[in-house]
């Protein structure tokens, strides 16, 4: 499949990086998804009903309670596909809670245009604000704590920087982006070291100046990490009896992540265990497309 070249204006482009954003990845996820829709035609349907001529006003319109992400994202669609055509109405900032009615972003320009970017834009926007509101209501559940909730590598491929972008619009934190960022001794590295202070230690040789974070499945493996000088340690599959023993044995010299099962409703009790972070997956991989609509009115 090949892909058309388009071009960014420099209000879209700067919106992008002010996200933290890489305007070019976002060009080329939007440029993929544009031509998976169309499919090397053109959209039969607009073609045959909508005059070439026609003008008209696109608003995204909040159908459901959450939290916003994306937006940048999805103007984009709209500004690749109408060129210098069409004029963009900031109606929503990402991170702000909408309500149903709540307007997103309206787009002026030519109706062909607009019905062509409209499902891109929706696609993105919508599953974007659903991470950011799983996000916020994980967020909001462990309000009071000192605990913060972070992402994992659970992403989907090609769009790791987008959903992780959503998380922070929802209030969480990233984990690392890349198996370069930092390391995480798994079960898998600890087996093939021949043990988990070997691991580590293997790993702090071959990479004295990156953060290490070691998973553990028992109090046993925290203390043996802990001694070896581990930064940050995963708790996996701990009860939560077994997360306060954990802080206990610490006691502040390391920090603690607990992951493995966790679930909204016991958010609140792990937090208050004095972990650190909470580690969820189901942020990018199990997040439900908060419900964005697209109303149409033509203007000319």
């Amino acid at each position: 499949m090949t892909y058309p070249t388009y071009r960014l204006s420099k209000d879209v482009s700067d919106r992008l990086a002010a996200a933290g954003l890489a305007p070019f990845d976002v060009e080329s996820v939007i440029a993929r998804a544009l031509a998976e829709d169309l499919d090397g035609g053109v959209d039969v349907t607009t073609m045959a009903t909508v005059p070439s001529s026609q003008q008209s006003r696109l608003a995204l319109v909040s159908r459901a309670s959450g939290v916003l992400a994306g937006v940048p994202v999805a103007a984009a669609v709209f500004a690749m596909v109408g060129d210098d055509d069409v004029r963009l109405e900031w109606e929503s900032e990402d991170g702000e809670r909408v309500t149903p009615g709540s307007r997103v972003l309206s787009v002026v320009g030519s109706t062909h245009a607009l019905l062509r970017a409209e499902r891109p834009a929706l696609n993105l926007l919508g599953h974007l604000s659903g991470i950011a509101t799983l996000t916020a209501r994980w967020v909001d559940a462990i309000a009071g704590s000192r605990a913060q909730i972070r992402d994992t590598r659970k992403t989907t491929p090609g769009l790791r920087a987008l959903e992780k972008y959503a998380v922070r619009c929802g209030g969480g934190r990233n984990h690392r982006m890349s198996l370069a960022d930092a390391a995480l001794v798994k079960d898998n590295h600890v087996a093939a070291a021949g043990g988990i202070a070997q691991a580590f230690r293997l790993v702090r040789a071959s990479s004295p100046d990156i953060p290490i974070e070691v998973e553990v499945d028992s109090l046993d493996q925290l203390t043996d990490v802990v001694e070896a000088g581990a930064d940050l340690v995963l708790l996996d599959n701990f009860t939560v009896d077994q997360m306060r023993e954990a802080v206990q044995r610490v006691a502040g010299r390391v920090r603690l992540e607990a992951s493995g099962g966790l679930t909204l409703d016991v958010a609140a009790e792990v937090a208050a265990t004095g972990v650190d972070y909470l580690a969820v997956g189901a942020l990018t991989h199990s997040a439900p497309v908060l419900d964005i609509g697209a109303d149409l009115e033509t203007v000319g």
